[in-house]
């Protein structure tokens, strides 16, 4: 009896593993850049056992100082999530402090067409995913958070939903940290940029498509009050978003947590507009 019940638990975790989520690393070249980018892409099981069916993506940014690897080592539960959800993530590199812009002061930064264009046109091509706005989300973490809602409203074309967690979304609060002065420039030459690039200001140009929005900060995270503020701006501009805050600092236990709510937001997007 022992013995059987031995094989069974062996059978039960060979199934479940052939059924798991699968995790590739794909490296993925920038025309914009000349070089090429490592990028996580986890597969849902499903997409394993059929064929001719079409998923929908979610475009997960790391933050400053991260790279591509960090959101599936630091929350491997994201496995688990691409399956319940039956969506593919894609995480890509967005250097240590790109911000995602394609900065106006180097060339050589040019990370908003990267990740807005480049990566999703790779995904497209090489994995069997729902190729329009409706089936695109994309959102991140602190710089990533940025980036979601920045990629987001700016390339609306092509992502129907965006959010962030945890975001930097007003710059002029980090002017002389985490490198925004060289990729904008800085404050008194290149004004400019710093309402031109900062979300609490690109919100006030809301895209032709409308967005699917989610927001999400902890109220002990540094960036909470701006993230306050961005939620009270976005309420006077009558631009729809759902607005989480709850106990939570600038970590990976809140991202942890945040993530698989911003996830089932998503895969309701991906439901409604199918």
């Amino acid at each position: 009896m022992r013995l059987r019940l031995v094989l069974l638990a062996f059978t039960l975790t060979c199934i479940s593993t052939i059924y798991a989520a699968n995790v590739d690393t794909v490296n993925i070249y920038s025309n914009a850049m000349h070089k090429s980018f490592n990028c996580v892409v986890i597969k849902p099981a499903v997409m394993m056992q059929t064929k001719g069916i079409a998923f929908p993506v979610v475009y997960l940014l790391h933050g400053y100082s991260g790279n591509y690897s960090n959101w599936i080592m630091k929350v491997p539960e994201l496995k688990s999530y691409a399956d319940e959800f039956k969506i593919i993530i894609v995480c890509p590199d967005g250097h240590f402090s790109s911000w995602y812009f394609d900065s106006p002061i180097d060339s050589a930064m040019r990370y908003e067409t990267y990740i807005g264009k480049e990566v999703p046109a790779f995904i497209d091509a090489n994995y069997p995913t729902i190729s329009n706005r409706n089936g695109r989300a994309i959102s991140g973490l602190s710089m990533g958070g940025h980036g979601g809602l920045f990629l987001g409203f700016r390339h609306a074309d092509l992502f129907g939903a965006c959010g962030s967690m945890s975001g930097g979304v007003d710059l002029a609060s980090v002017r002389s940290r985490f490198d925004v002065i060289k990729r904008i420039g800085d404050t008194i030459q290149y004004a400019e940029n710093w309402n031109k690039y900062s979300v609490i200001h690109v919100i006030e140009n809301y895209p032709k498509d409308s967005l699917a929005i989610i927001i999400d900060c902890g109220t002990d995270d540094f960036f909470y009050a701006n993230n306050h503020a961005l939620h009270e701006k976005m309420l006077r501009l009558k631009i729809p978003h759902d607005y989480i805050e709850r106990p939570g600092k600038h970590d990976w236990n809140y991202w942890a947590n945040a993530v698989k709510y911003q996830l089932l937001f998503f895969r309701n997007f991906f439901d409604r507009n199918k």
